[in-house]
């Protein structure tokens, strides 16, 4: 086998190891989405149906008179399930409630996970 023959040999080598490499990106990709559906879906797992249709609309940056108008509840329901979402939290308010949502999306899955399991154990 000469030396070009050698060449095109590696060449192929690489480019078959570039093509698992792209498609192993790709799948670990759709993993990374699947897991922060995952934690989303664990974070709103402690809220009702309605406190979960607030955080939501919290996420989105409504205020309490926006929540009420567009769930069609009054102000009264809206800040009581607003606070009860920020009990469940711990938190003082629901900017701060926020938050935190956004720091679990951004939080390791591992770490989440091991911290989840912790909290269970102990609940």
């Amino acid at each position: 086998m000469d030396r070009k023959e050698k060449l095109l040999i590696g060449i192929e080598n690489i480019l078959s190891v570039a093509t698992d490499l792209t498609q192993e990106m790709d799948r670990l990709e759709r993993v990374e989405e699947e897991c922060k559906f995952l934690k989303e879906q664990l974070f709103l797992a402690q809220f009702n149906r309605a406190e979960r249709q607030i955080f939501e609309l919290a996420i989105d940056g409504n205020n309490s008179t926006q929540m009420a108008n567009t769930l069609f509840r009054s102000k009264e329901t809206v800040k009581r399930q607003r606070r009860s979402i920020m009990r469940k939290l711990g938190v003082s308010s629901i900017e701060e409630a926020v938050q935190k949502y956004k720091e679990v999306q951004e939080k390791e899955t591992f770490d989440l996970v091991k911290s989840t399991q912790l909290n269970l154990r102990f609940s």
